[in-house]
């Protein structure tokens, strides 16, 4: 007995007793502990922790809570999706001559911007529009957020990260002006005719440095057309400086170089712009899409795009609850992808605006780890490549640079102030991967939670296997622990009997019991399947003896039944 209880007192030690290496790193960093998330475990469906540190704690997210806006789109409409902008017309279309109006339709397209205006003019003169006699008009019904250009989230309310969204978005709501002192001008770089520029600029005979060295910008889009004011004192020898500011409306911009290009690929044009939406009559021209969803996502986590976050939250909303589209819808749809695609997110996750730009948005480390977990499954390494990967791209590009970390990172970082995050997967020396989250709310947030998680990364990739669990003692928390502690004793009486694995394909989740035409596709491929009951009905087809097998029938299920369907492996309980 006496035998017993010093067990239990030492495996209860153990699982609470963080790494050492890890233990050494926080003590070091002055950091209290009060003030950390921490959750690593290995990668996917493996229940083994390496380390657990107040992982129930709800936190402010900042960006990485980007991850769950990005998946979500990942899970709903496919790696492949392409964000569509309708042209049409309206009026008649006779001999070259457009007698009516060029209408277009925005669906919320973030990339879009001058560089598809080429494509654009092209399919114009390919269905022999050579002259408009009407007007140009834009829908930007799609999206209901009013016409605020900056969430004015902090002091820097027309810095690019602080752009609102919009259906008719153009060259992400920023306007660029370049400066270029030994030419004494101040110009922009696109005719766009929905801004001023006030320039009084001074250049001086000094050294290009200090106060010398960039002009002072102030935006004052209080009127009917936005002033760009231009200030200070500039050295004569700085080179040229580029100014990019959110200061006007994106379709106003889109309007003013749609309008430049038609008159420079010779196609006549007197007309002016009009909002309204497409009317019931007017013919599809032809669709402009988007870049591969892929894409978008990648720019969306490894250059931390609030803009792009934003959009994909908004256009969720609307697929799932129907246009317009807002945050609220938006925030609902990201929840319901995840919960119906078997995400086990508990529901202390606040997505608020899906970028992170907010102090209202809350996460836990648990929750942000099982997402992780879930899309390693699923996707792999296409999946962990949209993410920053240490020392090559996005915001850990220079962080991990010459670095063992270097290439064994694939990470999602957030900062705000008192705020400083990572999330993602780490590979090890030894080949193993782990998912990884280290959430620091603290007053210490700028280089010294960076330095700690640094070091917590660099400890993980030299990692040697053994595991362990920490952490303040959360209901849930315990319930790890009790559960290992009982684990633990049933392997010191005897070891269980391996039970062989069976492999399943979830083709759905369902608050509801899933109706007879959804079941029937099932039937029409001569499946099993099976329904089972818990919080949620979820949809089984199987089981299949091989993963081989399944794989065969994961692919005629996704093309016919779901395309977010996916494996999930069972042990067989008639072992």
């Amino acid at each position: 007995m006496k035998r017993l209880v010093l067990f239990f007192m030492f495996a209860s030690y153990w699982i609470y007793a963080l790494p050492g290496g890890i233990e050494t790193a926080i003590k070091r960093s002055g950091i209290p502990k009060k003030d950390i998330s921490l959750y690593i475990k290995e990668a996917g469906e493996s229940n083994t922790i390496v380390a657990s540190l107040n992982a129930s704690e709800t936190r402010t997210p900042a960006s990485v809570i980007k991850v769950f806006t990005a998946y979500s789109a990942v899970l709903e409409l496919g790696f492949e999706y392409r964000w569509p902008t309708q042209f049409y017309i309206h009026g008649r279309l006779k001999n070259g001559v457009l007698q009516g109006d060029l209408v277009v339709k925005g669906f919320g397209d973030p990339t879009f911007g001058t560089d598809d205006l080429d494509d654009i003019i092209t399919e114009i003169q390919t269905k022999g529009i050579r002259k408009i006699t009407g007007n140009i008009v834009i829908d930007r019904s799609y999206f209901k957020v009013g016409t605020k250009n900056s969430s004015k989230f902090d002091e820097n309310p027309y810095s690019p990260y602080n752009a609102m969204p919009d259906a008719m978005m153009f060259n992400e709501r920023v306007s660029t002006i370049c400066v270029e002192p030994k030419k004494n001008t101040v110009t922009k770089k696109d005719p766009d005719g929905s801004y001023i520029i006030r320039n009084q600029l001074q250049r001086v005979n000094k050294p290009c440095r200090g106060k010398y060295s960039w002009p002072r910008v102030t935006v004052d889009d209080s009127k009917a057309v936005s002033e760009v004011w231009i200030k200070g004192k500039i050295s004569k020898r700085c080179g040229k400086r580029t100014i990019c500011q959110v200061v006007t409306q994106p379709y106003k911009s889109f309007y003013y170089l749609l309008k430049d290009a038609l008159e420079k690929a010779g196609i006549e044009f007197h007309g002016g712009m009009r909002l309204r939406k497409v009317p019931k009559d007017a013919k599809i021209l032809f669709i402009h899409y988007s870049p591969p969803l892929e894409k978008i996502i990648s720019k969306t986590s490894k250059k931390s795009n609030n803009l792009y976050a934003r959009h994909l939250l908004l256009f969720l909303g609307a697929k799932l609850h129907g246009a317009p589209a807002t945050v609220d819808k938006g925030r609902g749809a990201v929840i319901q992808i995840l919960r119906e695609q078997g995400v086990p997110i508990s529901g202390m996750v606040k997505i608020d605006n899906g970028s992170g730009l907010s102090r209202s948005a809350k996460i836990n480390a648990k929750s942000l780890a099982a997402m992780l977990d879930h899309a390693y499954e699923r996707y792999g390494q296409r999946w962990m490549n949209t993410l920053s990967v240490a020392g090559v791209d996005g915001t850990i590009k220079k962080r991990f640079r010459g670095t063992i970390v270097r290439n064994r990172a694939w990470m999602k970082t957030g900062t705000l102030r008192r705020v400083k995050n990572i999330a993602g997967y780490v590979k090890s020396r030894k080949g193993r991967y782990y998912t990884a989250v280290i959430i620091i709310n603290t007053k210490h947030a700028k280089w010294k939670a960076a330095k700690l998680q640094d070091n917590i990364i660099q400890w993980l990739v030299q990692y040697n296997g053994k595991a362990g669990v920490s952490g303040r003692r959360s209901k849930s928390d315990a319930l790890i622990v009790s559960n290992a502690v009982k684990k633990n004793s049933a392997n010191r009486q005897s070891a269980p009997s391996r039970r062989r694995k069976l492999y399943y394909i979830q083709t759905g989740s369902f608050s509801r019991s899933p109706g007879k035409a959804y079941l029937s596709k099932i039937k029409r491929l001569h499946f099993s399947y099976l329904i089972r009951n818990g919080p949620n009905y979820k949809v089984l087809i199987g089981p299949f003896g091989s993963e081989a097998a399944a794989r065969d029938a994961l692919k005629k299920i996704r093309s016919t039944v779901n395309h977010g369907a996916f494996l999930i492996k069972e042990s067989d309980p008639k072992k």
